[in-house]
């Protein structure tokens, strides 16, 4: 069994013990339990259901594992025979999230 759940703006496909990196919650605390609603597809082993927008009464549970950073991006500018360089990283910080139920 799966789901298609949009949370915070990005859709995930999410299986029960699956753990997934979404976009950074600073206010929630490790071990904090979330409450997905807006479930837009549930796939079963008989069936389908597709939400019209979301589908009713269906929920994702998950639990939060930890904050983490994401690996380190270079962004490199430079204008040719101008002498102008730049060089600039970046980190983006990220939640890591352990599906526990998948509720119909």
């Amino acid at each position: 069994m799966y789901a298609i759940v949009d949370f915070k703006g990005t859709q995930f496909r999410v299986e029960k013990d699956q753990t997934i990196k979404v976009p950074y919650m600073s206010e929630l605390e490790i071990g904090a339990e979330i409450e997905m609603q807006n479930v837009l597809l549930l796939h079963t082993d008989d069936n389908t259901v597709v939400g019209t927008p979301t589908v009713k009464n269906a929920k994702v549970l998950a639990e939060i594992i930890t904050h983490l950073k994401d690996k380190k991006v270079i962004i490199f500018k430079k204008k040719r025979r101008k002498g102008y360089e730049k060089k600039q990283g970046h980190r983006q910080n990220y939640t890591e999230i352990k599906i526990k139920d998948i509720i119909k």
